[in-house]
């Protein structure tokens, strides 16, 4: 079957999805979170369910190319211990998609990701502090990462959005620039690729969808690059708004779409 029309996709919404593959891309090397606007254009131009189960081949993509790139600064400790919490996670959202319509999981992931930039904002104008990511390990700190993991392991299976919850918890914790996008890439990809038999499952990846991310997938490459090149422009506090930034942009999509 043409890709062009696994969906009856017109020549202006195979552009749509290709810009949205771009910044999947410059999400995963640059901007942790952006690609929640990937992910509003994927559910806009296909149908909401279906959208997931495309995404999700070429968010694996783009994590690779994270993970090449950031490798020497993941924080594996951190990882370590939100894995857990990630699993109960990914299996409530599993068990919340057999349930939820498209309505209810819209406006549940957009309230969480406004939550979360809401805290984040409050805990950091609260107190000026730069924690070392081994903070974490406190019973505060430990509290806060299972929360977090779990609303980053439900959030993540329901609709790809995982980042920006996770992106709130690793600027909670005091991550720097480079440790941040290490962390988070390996986090992903490790997350994302356990999720491919629940979405398989749910039929949510098939043969079509296949087919559609084998035309997409091109597309994330120059967007990793010009994150690369973007990355060592940004200093820390724009990294960090700009991360906050795209969280409430996401979150304001989810619930008004």
């Amino acid at each position: 079957m043409n890709t062009m029309t696994l969906w009856h996709i017109t020549g202006w919404e195979f552009a749509a999805l290709a810009g949205a593959a771009l910044l999947v891309g410059f999400s995963k090397t640059a901007v942790s979170g952006a690609n929640t606007v990937s992910l509003a254009v994927f559910a806009a131009v296909l149908p909401a369910r279906a959208s997931t189960g495309v995404l999700l081949p070429i968010l694996i993509a783009g994590d690779v190319l994270a993970v090449l790139t950031y490798r020497r600064h993941a924080h594996w400790p951190t990882l370590w211990r939100l894995f857990p919490a990630v699993a109960a996670g990914v299996v409530l959202g599993t068990l919340f998609l057999v349930w939820a319509d498209d309505g209810i999981v819209r406006t549940s992931i957009g309230a969480i990701l406004l939550m979360m930039a809401a805290v984040t904002v409050w805990r950091r104008r609260a107190a000026e502090q730069e924690d070392d990511p081994d903070a974490v390990t406190t019973r505060s700190g430990r509290l806060k990462a299972r929360s977090y993991g779990v609303l980053g392991g439900f959030t993540t299976m329901v609709a790809n959005a995982g980042g920006p919850v996770m992106s709130m918890y690793l600027l909670s914790a005091g991550f720097r620039k480079l440790g941040f996008l290490g962390t988070s890439a390996f986090f992903f990809l490790i997350v994302n690729t356990s999720k491919v038999p629940f979405s398989a499952g749910l039929g949510l990846i098939d043969g079509s969808s296949l087919l559609l991310d084998a035309a997409l997938v091109v597309f994330v490459v120059p967007g990793a690059l010009l994150g690369r090149w973007a990355v060592s422009r940004i200093n820390q506090r724009l990294f960090e708004q700009l991360v906050i930034a795209a969280t409430v942009v996401g979150g304001l999509q989810l619930l008004l779409r």
